[in-house]
């Protein structure tokens, strides 16, 4: 069986490179017609085909779960067509023998989902958010009004800063902060400056602009003869360092997807929200399913396997092919369904996550139940 498990091995990693280096070749390639109106003299030919390769881990981490399914349905078909599966099953190999031998193969393209998972996707879409920053100056962000983050500044104050652009990995422009005095509940302070850059856990700003405020608002609604003269006053600095958390992974985090982002960042990015008692669910939810994702290439296997093993004396192998690409759209889409429902009626980011690889691990279970069931009645006349 050891020869038997390489040998189907070698032939679904072979067929499963193909489809990816095909589907990898026309998502690059329409990627790259689309992109060519933004050639400019800052950004070149050159830099955009730089932003395509850095672009490859991404659509890689996106296409594998159902490169993996067509391929081995490829794979599986051409092994039926051959009647080289009926010899492993006249020989006595049950069909659950060789579903375990499918999820043995599976378990280096789970290593490999893994460390694309963790360390060249978010590599890459951290260079990438950076390259596009500079050459192109554009941020993510669909709001007018930029980024916004909340941090504690003391026990009875927090600070709300607004940044408009993100210039580069640490740089920022258009920045205001808000401090907002708890104890007394009022405006504190408001600072403002064009320029300034976040490192080290500080923010330096330049040609800073402070308004402070001088009354309290408790005092002023309690007592009417308090004198509203002079209600603030206006400082202005060259420089300014303040202490913040918001750090360089944490910045650049709001420019990337949840999904994208590394599982140690993703942790770190959600204390900090939690912290600071912002929205975590959709972060919540991204963890759950970078978790599950090389459970979901199980589950592509595992749905390749009752097409392939389906036994063809003659042709069969095209319609077993594009049943398998017309499964993994399905699957795409309701994994994107439930990821949107889901969100919409906050439900438990773990149900998210893993419904879409439940359903479809069940209905494939079903459908090879359903192969054995029929099989069994066959191998009995035979046998007689």
């Amino acid at each position: 069986m050891r020869t038997a498990r390489h040998y189907i091995a070698n032939e679904i990693y072979r067929t499963t490179a193909v489809v990816i280096v095909v589907l990898l070749g026309l998502f690059t390639f329409f990627e790259t017609i689309d992109a060519l109106d933004k050639i400019s003299e800052k950004f070149s030919f050159l830099t955009l085909l730089y932003m395509q390769v850095l672009q490859f881990p991404t659509r890689l981490y996106d296409l594998l779960p159902i490169s993996l399914l067509i391929g081995t349905v490829i794979a599986l078909a051409g092994l039926a067509q051959r009647n080289e599966l009926t010899i492993l099953r006249v020989s006595g190999v049950s069909g659950r023998r060789l579903l375990m031998t499918l999820w043995i193969i599976t378990i280096p393209i789970m290593l490999f989902a893994t460390f694309l998972s963790e360390i060249a996707t978010p590599y890459a879409e951290s260079k990438s958010s950076e390259l596009t920053l500079t050459a192109l100056g554009k941020n993510s962000t669909d709001m007018d009004s930029g980024y916004w983050f909340r941090e504690p500044v003391n026990q009875d104050e927090y600070r709300v800063i607004n940044i408009l652009h993100l210039d580069s990995r640490s740089e920022v422009s258009g920045i205001t902060l808000f401090e907002y005095d708890v104890k007394n509940n009022q405006l504190s302070r408001v600072i403002s400056a064009p320029k300034g850059e976040i490192q080290h856990g500080e923010i330096t700003l330049h040609d800073v602009t402070e308004r402070k405020s001088l009354l309290n608002i408790n005092t002023v609604l309690t007592q009417a003869d308090t004198s509203l003269e002079t209600i603030s006053v206006l400082n202005k600095y060259p420089t300014l360092s303040l202490k913040t958390s918001v750090t360089n992974d944490r910045l650049v985090a709001t420019e990337l997807q949840p999904d994208r982002m590394s599982t140690a960042n993703l942790l770190n990015y959600i204390q900090y929200l939690k912290q600071n008692h912002l929205q975590t669910n959709r972060h919540v939810v991204a963890l759950w399913r970078k978790g599950s994702y090389p459970f979901t290439l199980l589950v592509m296997i595992t749905l390749a396997a009752p097409i392939g093993f389906v036994q063809s004396r003659k042709g069969g192998v095209g319609s077993k092919i594009f049943l398998g690409i017309l499964i993994g759209i399905v699957f795409f889409m309701a994994n994107q369904l439930a990821l949107n429902v889901g969100m919409l009626n906050n439900l438990p980011p773990w149900l998210t996550a893993l419904l879409p690889n439940m359903v479809a691990l069940i209905l494939a279970f079903m459908a090879l139940y359903l192969m054995e069931r029929q099989r069994k009645p066959e191998s009995f006349i035979h046998a007689k």
